[in-house]
């Protein structure tokens, strides 16, 4: 059975006391309020990984934001995979919309970042996405495919079943444009049909795919109902504790 999963990426917000005063929260909040068995993650700044984790909460688990693609080496100011996963995380995030953006992140970066990901046992929630021309002219399909294929596709059956996929329509982020529902649901039946047509069927069905673009506590609900959706990848409602908490109890019911 799929996995539910809800997790927040704090992005670049927060400073110390913050970041720990909003974990607290939300820990909290999440313990006392969710019913089912639902995963929820919190993708915070490298600075505030290991005093999160020294809170030792099962109820949220840690990710890091992205790591190196490399084990060691002279590459100042980077942060590798083991580092991240000697401090007690479990989850990375690997090519998000904005890492591809704003830093140039190729696919073939990304396949070597979620190979280094998974050989020091952290999870990847690796992330996929067209942007407004993309979708505007039609090919979105194709850029999609070709993130996969070149992105995670080379991994085995083993390694690949260890991969949280999130689809983030990078035209519906901070653009006050939405993805409906249904174009939502279309994506994601389209992901886990190029899944299948890789790894089969089987594995398919077991592939949590991630929701990721603008998802709040108001459309929650009518998201994670459609088949294909497993859950979501929020970035601002993550933010706040208490619609933090109400994405991740849309799975109570």
């Amino acid at each position: 059975m799929r996995k539910k999963i809800v997790a927040g990426n704090w992005k670049m917000n927060t400073d110390d006391e913050e970041g720990l005063s909003l974990f607290s929260e939300i820990v909290n909040m999440v313990r006392d309020e969710k019913k089912g068995d639902q995963i929820a993650i919190i993708c915070a700044p490298f600075t505030h990984l290991k005093s999160l984790v020294q809170l030792g909460s099962e109820t949220v688990k840690i990710g890091a934001q992205n790591c190196h693609q490399k084990e060691s080496g002279a590459y100042t100011g980077e942060i590798s995979a083991k580092m991240i996963r000697s401090i007690g995380c479990e989850y990375v995030i690997i090519g998000h919309s904005e890492r591809r953006q704003y830093f140039a992140e190729s696919d073939e970066l990304l396949a070597e970042k979620t190979k280094i990901a998974l050989a020091n046992g952290l999870t990847p929630l690796f992330c996929i996405g067209e942007t407004l021309d993309e979708r505007n002219n039609g090919n979105f399909f194709e850029i999609l495919r070709a993130q996969l294929d070149n992105g995670i596709f080379g991994l085995d059956t083993e390694d690949f079943s260890k991969v949280i996929i999130a689809y983030e329509p990078v035209w519906a982020i901070g653009t006050g444009l939405t993805a409906t529902a249904e174009q939502a649901q279309e994506v994601h039946e389209f992901i886990r049909a190029e899944v299948s047509g890789k790894y089969g069927e089987d594995v398919a069905e077991e592939t949590s795919i991630l929701y990721g673009g603008s998802c709040n506590p108001k459309n929650a609900a009518e998201l994670f109902a459609q088949k294909d959706i497993d859950g979501g990848l929020i970035g601002g409602a993550s933010l706040k504790s208490r619609d933090f908490t109400d994405i991740v109890k849309t799975f109570n019911a």
